[in-house]
């Protein structure tokens, strides 16, 4: 096979070889029948000037076998077209007889070849056609037809003194000229419409083609008048025009065989009427003609077809003109919103920002978009979407552009804005998406930030805008600050920002996520019943970075859910751990409301638990407040499954939102967490330790167990234990601290602490504050 292909490939190499040196020798043939030619009123000698032009066509002929010999016999196109430069070659070279004995009759045994040569050619163009479509498609028949139609009018009126007649039929002679230049325009109008058919290409150098089959017409054109009048010498310098047509059809095949696989651009816009335009101006032309003086009444039909084929066609291309403005129309507009699209910003704002002025580019993003799709579902985020659209447009003047980049996120472009303008429009913007949305009978509150960078003073072009305005909007979100403008220092918090997203992704997969754990405290007896994981970063170059430093950025960028499921694993691992060491510990662990709102997330938890044969009550999820009441719904469905399996529920940070006491009664509920804001100041302020007090009597009048976080000093934990509260949390007792370290905690703590905690072995009086 190798032997075979090698073969092969010696075989190519030699065609390629051949044609270089039979074009070189098609060239100096081709420039001597030019000399010669010239030079036949001079005193050379017509046999010299037909010798020449002999020679180069037959050497065409040569050149387009060893195309086909190159290519091979199933081909058809490349046979075709040798066939054809064949018959004429052989139909010319009979004429040499005339040069020694008397002329030929007209037509004769050497017109044959001439007239095969047309429909070969024309047999070629509709194999290449074929071979692209497989089929003809309309625009390429109709080009066509008009072409042919305004053409063969014009050849009409132009052959019209070859084809009269003393009232009889016209001679076949007479019929045989006008075929020769008739067949050239049909093969020029059926090139020109395959070169303005999207999606077809006549070759690399198609151009070649048409120059050749000009070269044709004229000279066919000039030929029969000749013909029918004083007759036609071979020699004379109009013979060059079918050796060049000849020539330059040859290198055409050779370079579209050579590439195939690169076709031309196809014809498009204004340049794809330009045939049916031309047919038009013909048929109108020889129409105004036969007004004023007689024409044969084949050329009037002519005409006539060639208008109506032609307004057929500008009809029809002004409907598929109609679609492709329609098609670009949806192309730059977002479906959703019918607001102009990322596509539409690209293609408008470079105008724009050409004038000069003031301009600043405003990028805002929706804050926790993803929890409404999530507890909302789908339908409802695409409403918010339509109604946040809606709202930004009745807040921006006319010459103001707004488009939707994508998701939650909206890009806004104001005219004549500096800082101070750019940050009053940032200021209106988030006031009018402030006032509640209903979705799905729910009024929901949404939240935004927006980042601005300043045209010409911070970038001039668009990429350079945006990327430095969504700079400044996540900086605007890390802080909440609702807006910010880019400054020159945002650079590296935003590289700092990608380069951290990164590294958490590989964290995710590379084991750099560990978890301390801190002792929940029973207040009355000093014993140790739980912990809470806290998840931390063990960064291979940073050291370890505590929560704050990660977890905004991985619910920013979607990898919450990942990250619950490490740290829930961690957790139950280190459970199992404890419960196989006799020491049957239950581990709390944060789940955000992005990951709460995962529907397998309980079946998930329990097959968690199966696999390392813990009972459920081994396992505490501790959500906020927002969560509860963002989807009161969604959340008393995954809770409720939960607690099914008998994992317990805690509300972390109570006391921190805004929301309604209701869900307490409602949702199923086992413990509640109080800020340590409440319990930091409960020492020294009256009325915080009212707080503190009453909060423990409302969670055990609903049944549920009181946990205070961030106790510092023994103060505030003999306080909690007179108040009532079950468990307590904080620095005072130990810090968080990895699993190892809680252990030697555990076996080593403090007598005199563990008298603190105790009295006498009695639980602590509940005594209410003074005041």
């Amino acid at each position: 096979m190798e032997l075979r292909a090698a073969r092969g490939q010696s075989r190519t190499n030699r065609s390629l070889r051949a044609h270089t040196w039979l074009l070189w020798l098609l060239g100096a043939l081709v420039a001597c029948s030019v000399a010669a030619s010239l030079l036949t009123g001079l005193g050379v000698p017509l046999a010299v000037s037909a010798g020449t032009n002999v020679l180069a066509q037959w050497v065409t002929v040569l050149l387009c076998w060893v195309e086909v010999r190159r290519v091979g016999l199933g081909r058809y196109l490349e046979l075709l077209v040798a066939a054809a430069v064949t018959a004429f070659a052989a139909g010319y070279t009979a004429y040499l007889v005339t040069l020694a004995g008397p002329a030929l009759p007209f037509p004769s045994v050497a017109d044959a070849g001439h007239l095969l040569f047309n429909p070969l050619i024309l047999a070629a163009l509709f194999v290449l056609v074929y071979r692209q479509l497989r089929t003809l498609s309309w625009a390429v028949t109709l080009d066509s037809a008009v072409g042919v139609f305004g053409a063969a009018a014009v050849l009409s009126v132009v052959l019209g003194p070859v084809l009269e007649t003393d009232g009889g039929l016209p001679s076949v002679g007479s019929l045989v000229a006008v075929a020769y230049s008739s067949w050239d325009l049909t093969m020029m109008a059926v090139v020109a419409g395959i070169a303005a058919a999207r999606g077809l290409s006549v070759g690399r150098n198609w151009n070649l083609l048409i120059l050749g089959l000009l070269s044709f017409t004229v000279t066919d054109t000039v030929f029969a008048f000749q013909v029918t009048g004083p007759g036609y010498t071979i020699g004379t310098p109009l013979d060059l025009g079918w050796t060049v047509g000849l020539a330059l059809m040859a290198v055409w095949l050779r370079s579209s065989t050579l590439q195939p696989g690169t076709p031309t651009r196809p014809v498009r816009g204004a340049w794809a009427m330009v045939v049916p335009s031309i047919a038009m101006v013909c048929g109108l032309v020889v129409l105004v003609t036969a007004s004023q003086i007689p024409v044969p009444v084949t050329a009037v039909f002519l005409a006539s077809l060639a208008l109506v084929g032609a307004t057929i066609r500008t009809i029809l291309a002004f409907r598929e003109l109609g679609r492709m403005v329609n098609l670009r129309t949806q192309t730059r507009t977002d479906d959703l919103t019918g607001l102009p699209n990322r596509r539409a910003l690209y293609a408008d704002v470079p105008g724009l920002l050409s004038g000069g002025h003031r301009r600043a580019l405003l990028v805002l993003d929706l804050d926790r978009f993803k929890e409404v799709n999530d507890s909302l579902g789908h339908d409802a985020g695409d409403r918010l979407l339509v109604q946040v659209g809606e709202r930004l447009a009745a807040q921006l003047g006319p010459d103001d552009l707004l488009a939707r980049l994508g998701g939650d996120e909206f890009a806004i472009l104001l005219a004549e804005a500096g800082a101070v303008e750019a940050e009053a429009a940032a200021v209106t913007l988030l006031d009018a998406l402030a006032v509640p949305f209903t979705l799905a009978g729910i009024a929901l509150t949404t939240t935004a930030s927006v980042g601005i960078a300043l045209y010409p003073a911070q970038g001039g072009d668009l990429r350079v805008l945006l990327r430095k305005s969504d700079m400044a909007m996540y900086k605007a979100k890390a802080a909440r600050s609702g807006h910010h403008v880019y400054r020159t220092s945002d650079d590296s918090h935003g590289d700092t920002r990608l380069r951290t997203l990164e590294e958490l992704r590989n964290a995710l997969t590379g084991h750099e996520l560990v978890l301390h754990y801190q002792p929940k405290i029973e207040l009355a007896s000093g014993a140790v019943h739980g912990v809470e994981a806290l998840v931390r970063w063990q960064h291979p170059v940073r050291g370890l970075l505590f929560p704050d430093a990660f977890l905004a950025l991985a619910e920013e960028s979607g990898l919450m859910p990942d990250l619950t499921q490490v740290v829930l694993a961690q957790a139950l691992d280190q459970a199992a751990r404890w419960h196989a060491s006799g020491q049957p510990l239950s581990v709390a662990v944060n789940v955000s409301g992005s990951s709460l709102v995962d529907e397998g997330l309980p079946e998930r938890i329990g097959a968690m638990l199966g696999a390392r044969g813990l009972p459920a009550t081994s396992l505490q999820v501790e959500v906020t407040e927002d969560f509860l009441m963002a989807d009161r719904a969604r959340a008393h469905d995954i809770l409720s499954r939960l607690r099914a399996r008998g994992v317990r529920i805690a509300v972390d940070d109570f006391g921190t939102g805004y929301s309604s006491l209701a869900y307490l009664r409602d949702l199923p509920i086992d413990q509640l967490k109080l800020d340590r804001s409440f319990v930091v100041p409960m020492t020294s302020d009256a009325r915080a330790a009212a707080l503190v007090s009453s909060t423990v009597i409302l969670a055990h009048s609903l049944g549920l167990t009181m946990v205070a976080e961030g106790i510092e000093d023994g103060e505030s934990y003999a306080a909690l234990a007179r108040y009532g509260c079950d468990q307590g949390q904080g620095y005072y007792m130990s810090r968080p601290v990895p699993a190892a370290d809680f252990d030697v905690w555990l076996a080593r703590r403090h007598p005199e602490a563990m008298a603190l905690w105790r009295h006498h072995g009695e639980p602590l009086e509940v005594v209410p504050p003074a005041g």
